[in-house]
């Protein structure tokens, strides 16, 4: 039934896509910003969208259960935002590596939560897409970690706007998969096991 958990809470995740592509776009509109500037970005996003995740991992109706991945990938992305805004003043290469390990690690662990949705809704690959996408950057900031701020700062907000629309996408399906007839359950009836 987690399935219609992440019906219902489409928004959370259409939600995280809109402030990636935000983020995306702010990064593309202002490439010569300080790094101090871009650590904030990052900080800032990071944080926002290890809240939402926590939100989505641990508000569900009783009987339901957590989802152990999107709690982890929360709690990373608020430890990841904490130390870019604790220690703005890091240096390019310590920020290289910051956002390649977490785009990593919350990357494997979207493509965990993608396999776990696999049987139950249709367009779970988005989720697995934007996984594997996370995986990748982080994997290319790891062979390259000498790379300029105008670079990590281009490379970030095409991850972020590609992310984020991956992201909005999934929330979308997801809004009109609960949406459909077939997926609606009256007040007080127990959803049909598929």
């Amino acid at each position: 039934m987690t399935y219609l958990l992440l019906a219902d809470r489409w928004w959370a995740l259409a939600l995280r896509g809109v402030a990636a592509i935000v983020f995306g776009v702010l990064t593309f509109v202002a490439p010569q910003a300080s790094l101090f500037a871009l650590v904030v970005l990052f900080g800032v996003y990071a944080i926002v969208n290890g809240a939402i995740l926590l939100a989505l991992a641990f508000r569900r109706p009783s009987g339901e259960p957590r989802w152990g991945s999107l709690a982890f990938e929360g709690i990373l992305s608020i430890l990841a935002g904490a130390v870019a805004l604790g220690w703005p003043g890091i240096g390019a290469l310590a920020l290289v590596f910051v956002v390649a390990s977490w785009a990593v690690v919350t990357g494997l662990a979207q493509i965990v939560a993608a396999v776990r949705l696999r049987k139950r809704i249709r367009g779970e690959w988005l989720l697995g897409l934007s996984g594997a996408l996370s995986v990748a950057f982080g994997v290319l900031l790891l062979a390259a970690p000498a790379a300029g701020a105008l670079a990590l700062a281009l490379w970030v907000g095409a991850y972020a706007v590609l992310f984020g629309a991956l992201l909005l996408a999934l929330g979308l399906r997801l809004r009109a998969w609960g949406r459909s007839p077939a997926h609606r359950v009256p007040p007080g009836g127990i959803p049909a096991t598929t």
